[in-house]
């Protein structure tokens, strides 16, 4: 776990004894399906209403590309590296979520999975101690990638687990699929997941409330949190490519195009354009300006299955 709030302040109040609850959302999704979008949305609509939001990020792959996305803003922001928070993490999840909610109050707690964890098995540690004393009603949101769908890529494994998963399903990325094909992708879904409720959508743009739960009070966690559902965990790895000095974006493309099985990469890197932000998703390949800190210059994540 890194860049934890400050545990030494002695004067914070304890949030308990006012008996709140706080609501608390789940964003999951597979490997670029929008998510980090989906909550800088949040956060700038927080921002505009004066709400106090924490977020914890989980990130597969240790560059702090999400941090430098979405850490600039005032509310508080936590950064989880090195597996993920459904399984491996949970413990670093539990006193990450305590400390935030003992130095920042926040009116709402987001957590952005990394895009191979499980939301249900995410939804299971609020039943653990401390933080099922003030966690109040949860909602997972499984953010989709409409362009994958209709190609059919990677709808297998770690993705119906997701999908199956979802209170609500968001549809994103619908501005990539053409128009009279967006029944088709939303009846892949439904194959999936038949009943969760479903939200179209484009960079992540919906409103939040929509997402998080109305009644926050509506759940009891004083009784035994619910079974773990069957599932698969497929197994992913990562890798840091440092690309070589004076490399143009034609030239990184075509690496990364030659890598077999890439099913994501992500990172800032000095172009002949300038700092740009890089973030490849299946075969797509996006570039844009950078905005604010670029940290780990030139260098990408890159993320794949292990093998079998």
């Amino acid at each position: 776990m890194s860049d934890a709030p400050d545990k030494t302040t002695d004067a914070t109040p304890e949030p308990e004894a006012a008996g709140r609850r706080i609501p608390a959302l789940v964003v999951s999704g597979f490997l670029g399906s929008g998510k980090t979008s989906l909550v800088q949305h949040l956060l700038a609509c927080a921002q505009q209403e004066g709400i106090r939001v924490a977020i914890v990020s989980n990130e597969i792959g240790a560059l702090g590309v999400d941090r430098a996305l979405l850490g600039a803003g005032g509310e508080a922001f936590v950064e989880i590296e090195g597996g993920c928070v459904c399984c491996e993490l949970s413990d670093d999840l539990i006193e990450t979520l305590e400390a935030l909610y003992r130095e920042v109050d926040p009116d709402r707690i987001v957590i952005e999975t990394s895009g191979v964890a499980l939301p249900f098995d995410t939804q299971l540690n609020f039943w653990r101690e401390p933080v099922s004393r003030w966690i109040g009603d949860d909602t997972a949101i499984v953010v989709v990638n409409a362009d994958q769908v209709l190609e059919g890529r990677d709808l297998t494994g770690t993705f119906v687990d997701q999908v199956s998963s979802a209170d609500l399903l968001v549809l994103n990325k619908i501005d990539l699929v053409p128009a009279d094909q967006l029944e088709t992708v939303e009846a892949r879904l439904r194959e999936i997941e038949p009943e969760a409720p479903l939200v179209r959508c484009e960079q992540g743009r919906v409103e939040p409330e929509l997402l998080f739960p109305p009644d926050v009070g509506a759940v009891d966690r004083s009784a035994a949190a619910p079974k773990v559902r069957p599932h698969t965990h497929e197994h992913f790895t990562t890798e840091i490519w440092e690309v070589p000095p004076g490399s143009t974006e034609a030239e990184i493309e075509t690496e990364l195009q030659s890598r077999e099985g890439l099913l994501r990469a992500k990172g800032f890197t000095q172009t002949e354009a300038g700092p740009r932000l890089l973030q490849l998703v299946g075969h797509r390949i996006d570039w844009a300006d950078a905005e604010g800190p670029t940290p780990n210059l030139n260098k990408l994540v890159l993320i794949q299955r292990a093998p079998a």
